[in-house]
């Protein structure tokens, strides 16, 4: 098919103001849009991370209806010079990290996860190469 990027990842939330807060206050991800009782997307190099409330998006009537539930997982990717110093740089904000995975090729990642339980991971470049 000739796919370059997935360009958006979704994560169901349930309260905009607390993602806000984390994902553009600490993990500093620019905002590009907020709907209040709907969304809020930020800006992930290349990518979008779209939130969006489920009980909102699943009763949709213009877009398909969508929403999910439980944890969810997504991985941001970072220089592998910077790796290290972003690990430390969220432990330093108070952030837990709750699991460290040896890779091939000696690489490893790190997981943390959000205000609502998403795990969210950490991977150096060049660990899908």
């Amino acid at each position: 098919m000739g796919f370059s990027q997935i360009k958006e990842t979704c994560l169901y939330i349930s309260d905009l103001d607390l993602a806000e807060k984390f994902y553009h206050g600490i993990l500093k991800l620019p905002i590009i849009a907020k709907a209040e009782d709907r969304h809020i997307f930020f800006r992930a190099g290349s990518s979008v991370l779209l939130c969006f409330l489920p009980e909102t998006t699943k009763e949709e009537g213009t877009l398909p209806p969508h929403f999910a539930s439980g944890k969810q997982h997504i991985a941001f990717e970072v220089d592998a010079e910077e790796y290290v110093h972003k690990k430390k740089e969220l432990t330093s904000m108070g952030i837990s990290i709750t699991h460290i995975q040896e890779w091939r090729k000696g690489l490893e990642s790190f997981y943390f996860e959000d205000p609502f339980g998403h795990v969210l991971e950490v991977v150096p470049h060049g660990i899908w190469e």
